[in-house]
């Protein structure tokens, strides 16, 4: 409805400041021409809404212009309702906040749609704790103390010494300037640059933070979506990835898919069986997702790859082969 476009242009140059034309059509996913519409509509309604002409030129609201915004619909209300069941926010130690944030957006809704919207919300949920097998799926754990330091400097512009420890190497203390916070499958990252060189840090790899009175090098602004994309594309493609040829079962593709680096080719043998060839960050990596599904994969390629996965086939049945009594 263009009502609720209106409302969502002006909280966008309420919080952002100034943006062309350009920027607020790809956020409010319409054209350039529906944006100007809409900023004469604004006008005409009073909202003080000016150009500025030029390179850097787009439109801004007068400087301490407010106005209350409120009216949330049925299906606005219960999107946050729902998103308030998420347990990432619980990655950046926001858990508690959420949940006082979630209390307040039903205390203000109307109280035709409060029951309503509050009831609607327990009948969907997201990324429950476990699975239909009662599989936990994995959380990285974090202390509440070093996650809060970390968010501090990361919202206040400051540097940030952390003590991280990288894979199979001790901890060590080292100076970063914050970019952002991405959390993927509760999995808490944060992004920074160290010395001008861009780094990401798991934060359940943080055991301690300290945010500097320094102010960060680091833009005014970022896309911090675009540039989690641009680093997960940057870590596919580097390091010492291997290659690897493996014939399936179907319906375990996307358990191999989601692990793998990427998928390089795929076809279906006359069977029905799928052969793919992916990339793994490493030696360990392959084998590790290779052993999670056990019969139903098998590796054609390289070599070393099907040896090592038999090795510890082997290790595994001569241990169970074995007769062990259970009497003590």
């Amino acid at each position: 409805m263009r009502a609720d476009r209106l409302v969502s242009l002006v909280l966008l140059l309420r919080q952002r400041g100034r943006l062309s034309a350009t920027t607020l059509a790809r956020e409010l996913e319409v054209s350039t021409r529906t944006v100007l519409r809409d900023i004469d509509a604004l006008s005409a309604a009073g909202v003080p809404v000016y150009a500025e002409r030029g390179r850097h030129g787009g439109f801004s609201l007068l400087p301490g212009f407010r106005t209350e915004l409120t009216g949330l619909n049925h299906d606005e209300a219960l999107a946050l309702l729902v998103a308030g069941s998420r347990r990432g926010a619980q990655a950046f130690g926001l858990g508690s906040a959420l949940a006082s944030a979630m209390l307040k957006v039903i205390d203000a809704l109307p109280e035709s749609h409060r029951d309503a919207a509050a009831g609607l919300s327990e009948r969907l949920l997201i990324d429950p704790e476990t699975d239909l097998l009662s599989r936990r799926a994995p959380a990285d754990e974090v202390p509440d103390a070093v996650v809060a330091e970390i968010r501090r400097a990361v919202l206040a512009g400051r540097r940030l010494r952390i003590r991280y420890a990288a894979v199979d190497r001790p901890a060590k203390w080292r100076t970063v300037d914050p970019i952002g916070l991405v959390t993927v499958r509760d999995r808490g990252y944060l992004l920074a640059t160290r010395s001008g060189a861009d780094r990401t840090y798991r934060l359940s790899r943080v055991s301690a933070a300290q945010t500097l009175p320094e102010a960060a090098r680091r833009p005014d602004r970022v896309d911090l979506d675009r540039t989690w994309r641009e680093r997960s594309t940057r870590f596919r493609t580097g390091g010492d990835q291997i290659a690897a040829l493996v014939r399936m079962d179907p319906l375990r593709r996307r358990e191999l898919v989601d692990t793998a680096l990427a998928v390089l080719d795929e076809e279906t043998d006359a069977d029905g069986r799928l052969r793919l060839e992916v990339t793994f960050q490493d030696a360990r990596h392959a084998e590790w997702a290779l052993w999670q599904l056990a019969t139903d994969a098998e590796a054609l390629a390289p070599q070393w790859l099907r040896d090592s996965l038999r090795d510890r086939a082997v290790t595994i049945a001569t241990r169970y082969g074995a007769a062990v009594s259970v009497d003590g």
